[in-house]
């Protein structure tokens, strides 16, 4: 468990104010910002994976198509979040598996190369612990997210996905937990390989249940603890 913690708190550090460019000397003069519009794709499958990304503002989703040409949406990412980080893994002949797409009007995004990123961590350990780290939680996180599609039914991986959500983003307020910004019934579907109609009614029997309440712009849960004991109903 001590392990698993660990994880998710390097998960929760904002590594665009460690990294950004802007920040490094060296590296600032030579950087720019890009911003994308609603829909504008940051790369695609197979392209060259030259450089790593850091979410200045905004969102962006990170996904793959099966063979039917059906998106399949891995995770949606938001500011101080970091992107395409796999990349420091390989050589520079590399390419991406997955497509990366902003969800947002002028979502601003800040590009890193792959060489100033090694030579980044290679000045700073703390910073290259840092990123093991990160690559490691998203492993965990892909796996466990593969076994709860196997082994869990639908309702159960929509509240897991709501419970590690408030442990991850959450802000606590006494017993309660704030979750700002919420996802849409369709990205919690499609983050959960469930349909929008099972998270409509599975988020309605939350609240009626008073374990959650929710509207646009947050979720806020009454009691984290017992609404993980839902889980295993």
């Amino acid at each position: 468990m001590g392990t698993e913690t660990d994880i998710w708190y390097f998960e929760n550090v904002d590594l665009y104010n460690i990294f950004c460019p802007h920040k490094v000397k060296g590296v600032d003069e030579k950087h720019e910002f890009s911003t994308y519009s609603k829909g504008n794709y940051v790369y695609f499958p197979d392209e060259r994976s030259s450089h790593i990304y850091l979410i200045a503002d905004g969102r962006i989703k990170i996904g793959t198509y099966n063979t039917d040409g059906k998106e399949i949406v891995r995770a949606i990412l938001s500011k101080g979040e970091v992107f395409g980080e796999k990349s420091i893994l390989g050589d520079q002949t590399s390419t991406r598996r997955e497509f990366a797409q902003a969800m947002d009007s002028n979502t601003s995004i800040c590009p890193l190369t792959v060489e100033d990123m090694q030579e980044l961590m290679k000045n700073n350990r703390e910073l290259s612990i840092k990123m093991t780290r990160l690559i490691g939680f998203k492993l965990l996180k892909a796996e466990r997210r593969i076994e709860s599609m196997v082994y869990k039914d639908a309702r159960t991986r929509i509240i897991e996905f709501l419970c590690d959500w408030a442990d991850e983003k959450g802000q606590k307020i006494g017993y309660e937990t704030l979750v700002k910004g919420f996802f849409t019934h369709q990205d919690i579907a499609s983050l959960t390989a469930t349909s929008r109609q099972t998270v409509t009614t599975t988020l309605n029997d939350l609240r009626e249940k008073n374990l959650l309440t929710f509207d646009r712009k947050r979720l806020l849960i009454r009691d984290l603890e017992k609404l993980k004991i839902e889980v295993s109903k």
